[in-house]
């Protein structure tokens, strides 16, 4: 079950790796288990948890799973709603939600629809995105400032800024500021031996235990040693459909996320992961972190790229990570009391800050004026009204622009000449020879390429003087595919030809496009002795035919 992931077990690559991905968490996960609402051990057990089950049960070979911002921001959504409205439950509703969207996860991956998660144009992507990197930013001004995050979400936060801002606590608002300062300007080539966020959490937590009173700085507190306790799923009729929602956002994002991941930790390594497996990995984690209360995970893009650049080539690598941050909260877990709280809102506007697309922003413009209207439409919905009609608008558009370059691009291939001097329709000479022969009496209508619903209008177009000539040969010898619009425009024209006396020869060598002629009703208009697989004979045909018709009328 597990063997071929672990075949490339390097004992010295995969430790340290493990090792210094564990490092790299430790702040990020109190940093999202603060921002959450759920508590910094909600963010540690989030990493631990998922960490360890998505690479035991995953599909890729070096994918390190854990809290990540985007995942982050929608559980904070998830919780502030849920216990607004249910004080007392909100709590275990929201991590029931998480162990939805695990089951989603896993149904996903066994229906084996891994290949089509990421199967959506880049600037929605890129839109969506950036528009977590904005919320994220956007819901840790309050704790930067030195204030509870507001209740409301986005608005919430926003509608409440001129009041925080009035009441600014400037110490924390230095820890917060300082925090940004080492996170930005700390120097590349120490970044290779030690993570910035690390440094940052080390030295303001000391230079706030030197230089402020404990209690003018709001600190995580004690994080409980031990396992965390047992969250017995909890359901609301009432709020049932609004969990099932929220899990399936929640779930979605997670596999987009991953898989995002995992595709450049594949173009690192040179390998390949198994999408279906990863998902259903994926799955198993956060059902399994969702019982412990703890924040669900994704693929995490900086873990996966580090683990992969100090060595690490197997899963074992994400295993160690998990069993080295486990031992910091069992053992260790007072040493993370004295951190400032806005040493972590600091982190995680840092973490926004990198979420953003920077690459595609700066060039969005230049790529595509329609690219960068759905990107930043896509990113102001995502931050102003909600992820899943951020998505839904913008892949809806986004495929609505590219069938509406596709039709252009395939109603130039509806062709229809009478005479030979039509220069786009490969015939060869002696073709074109038997068609000057009819002289103006045939209509070859050709058509090539796949036929999509788009083209049918460019089809009634094209065939709209059929009436005007004796024979209509139908020419799909290069057409791989049409569907039941398309089939409808045929059976359109083959009807309009033979209303108008005009008969109809076709060509149609592909068994793939033959059956759906027939499914579409079309060769039952058509006469068997009609139906042909090469051009010379149906035009022959179509020249014996004028033959005989001439002769019985004289």
């Amino acid at each position: 079950m597990f063997g071929h992931r672990f075949k490339e077990f390097n004992l010295k690559g995969d430790m340290f790796g493990g090792v210094t991905t564990a490092i790299i968490s430790l702040p990020l996960a109190l940093a999202f288990g603060v921002a959450s609402g759920a508590g910094a051990e909600a963010g540690l057990w989030g990493a631990i948890m998922v960490g360890f089950f998505a690479a035991l049960f995953g599909g890729s070979s070096s994918l390190i799973s854990e809290p990540t911002g985007p995942m982050t921001v929608i559980m904070t959504a998830i919780l502030t709603s849920m216990m607004a409205k249910y004080p007392e439950t909100g709590m275990a509703i929201s991590f029931t939600i998480v162990m939805m969207a695990g089951a989603f996860q896993m149904l996903l991956g066994t229906l084996k629809l891994g290949k089509y998660i990421t199967l959506m144009p880049y600037s929605v992507i890129s839109g969506f995105m950036s528009g977590i990197g904005v919320i994220l930013i956007i819901l840790q001004l309050a704790p930067l400032l030195g204030h509870q995050t507001p209740s409301g979400g986005v608005m919430g936060s926003l509608s409440a800024l001129p009041n925080i801002l009035a009441n600014i606590k400037f110490s924390e608002l230095f820890l917060g500021a300082l925090t940004l300062g080492l996170l930005f300007y700390f120097p590349k080539h120490y970044r290779k031996y030690v993570p910035a966020q690390l440094v940052a959490l080390v030295v303001v937590t000391v230079l706030s235990l030197i230089f402020f009173n404990s209690d003018d700085i709001r600190r995580i507190g004690a994080i409980p040693p031990g396992l965390p306790s047992l969250v017995i799923p909890h359901f609301n009729v009432d709020i049932f459909t609004t969990m099932v929602i929220d899990a399936l956002v929640l779930g979605t994002l997670g596999c987009i996320d991953t898989l995002l991941t995992a595709v450049i930790g594949d173009s690192l390594t040179r390998k390949e992961h198994d999408p279906d497996r990863e998902l259903r990995g994926q799955g198993i984690a956060n059902m399994i972190s969702g019982l412990f209360g703890a924040l669900p995970g994704a693929g995490a893009t900086m873990g996966t790229v580090t683990n992969i650049q100090v060595g690490a080539r197997s899963p074992v690598s994400g295993i160690i990570r998990a069993l080295v941050l486990a031992l910091v909260v069992l053992v260790a877990a007072g040493l993370t009391e004295p951190i400032p709280m806005a040493v972590l809102a600091g982190i995680a506007v840092y973490v926004g800050f990198n979420i953003l697309d920077w690459s595609f922003i700066q060039r969005a413009h230049k790529v595509s004026v329609q690219g960068m209207a759905i990107m930043y439409g896509v990113m102001l919905l995502t931050v102003f009204v909600d992820l899943i009609v951020a998505v839904g608008l913008g892949v809806f558009i986004s495929n609505i622009i590219v069938i509406e370059r596709l039709s252009r691009e395939q109603a130039r291939k509806v062709k229809a000449i009478s005479d030979a001097d039509g220069n786009d329709v490969p015939l060869t000479a002696l073709e074109r020879g038997l068609l000057d022969k009819a002289h103006g009496k045939v209509l070859f209508f050709y058509l090539s390429g796949p036929m999509i619903f788009s083209v049918s209008k460019a089809i009634a177009r094209q065939h709209t003087s059929v009436a005007d000539f004796e024979v209509m040969i139908l020419d799909l010898t290069d057409v791989p595919m049409i569907d039941e619009t398309v089939g409808l425009a045929l059976e359109n024209a083959v009807k309009d030809a033979q209303d108008g006396q005009c008969e109809v020869f076709l060509l149609c060598p592909n068994e793939q496009t033959h059956q759906q002629l027939d499914n579409c009703n079309v060769l039952n208009l058509v006469a068997n002795d009609n139906i042909y697989s090469l051009r010379y004979e149906a035009l022959q045909a179509s020249l014996t035919y004028l033959e005989n018709k001439a002769s019985k009328v004289e």
